[in-house]
């Protein structure tokens, strides 16, 4: 049976920790910054953890050798 393929498209968005969790960042920090708060462009730096349901998904189908 020939190698599955990664998709690139998941690859670049996503990543996993070191106890399996799936990691994405954020969106809305990229342009119309002025009318977010402080508070809150300070919360969207940080890394986002996918929730428990999606990640089976993630890591059969999008990211096989992840």
């Amino acid at each position: 049976m020939p190698k599955m393929k990664t998709k690139k498209a998941a690859a670049k968005r996503f990543s996993f920790t070191g106890t399996g969790k799936v990691k994405y960042k954020k969106q809305n920090l990229r342009h119309i910054l002025t009318k977010k708060s402080s508070k809150r462009k300070r919360g969207l730096r940080q890394a986002g953890i996918l929730s428990e349901d999606n990640v089976p998904v993630i890591r059969k189908q999008l990211l096989p050798y992840g």
